[in-house]
C-alpha cells in the first residue's frame, strides 16, 4: 500500500524582503491517493498559517495535485500550497515490525497432572432388620392415643 506525504508550503519571515518560501510535511496517510486528498483537504480547511495573524478572507482552491489556501489580510494576501505526494525512500525511516508467521506455531504441551478420579455418592446402606429387643416396641406410643397402628 502506497505511503503519501501532505505537504504545505508557506510563506515565513517578516518584510518584503526576509520572506522565505518554506515547505513542510504535515502528516502520512497510507492508503489510496483518494484518501490522502481527502485527509489534506480537511487539513487544508482547518489549517491555521503563520501570515496573516488575522485574515479577513480565506479561500480554498483544488488543483490536480492538491489544494492553494488565499488568504487576504489587512494589507496584502497570503497563500498556502497543499500537495499530496507519494513517499518513494526514507533514509530515517523505523525499522518495520516483524511480521507474525499466518499460522502459529503449536505450543509446547504442558506437563498436566493425571485426571482427578470422580467421585460418587456412596449408596445408603440398606435398612437394617429389627432387632429381637426391639420387637416388643410398638411403631406409634400408646402415649398418643393410639394403641396400635391401624
Amino acid at each position: 500500500m502506497p505511503r503519501w506525504g501532505l505537504l504545505v508550503e508557506q510563506n515565513l519571515g517578516f518584510g518584503g524582503q526576509r520572506r522565505v518560501w518554506s515547505g513542510s510535511v504535515l502528516d502520512h496517510v497510507d492508503g489510496t491517493r483518494e484518501e490522502a486528498m481527502e485527509v489534506l483537504r480537511q487539513r487544508a480547511e482547518a489549517y491555521r498559517p503563520v501570515h496573516p495573524t488575522s485574515p479577513k478572507r480565506r479561500r480554498l482552491y483544488r488543483e490536480r495535485d492538491g489544494f492553494v489556501l488565499v488568504l487576504d489580510g489587512a494589507m496584502q494576501s497570503f497563500h498556502c500550497r497543499f500537495t499530496v505526494v507519494e513517499q518513494l525512500y526514507d533514509s530515517a525511516a523505523p525499522e518495520p515490525e516483524p511480521v507474525p508467521p499466518a499460522v502459529p506455531e503449536p505450543e509446547p504441551e504442558a506437563v498436566r497432572p493425571p485426571p482427578r478420579p470422580v467421585r460418587r455418592r456412596p449408596e445408603p446402606p440398606p435398612p437394617e432388620p429389627p432387632r429381637a429387643w426391639d420387637a416388643d416396641v410398638p411403631e406409634v406410643p400408646s402415649w398418643l392415643g393410639r394403641d396400635r397402628p391401624s
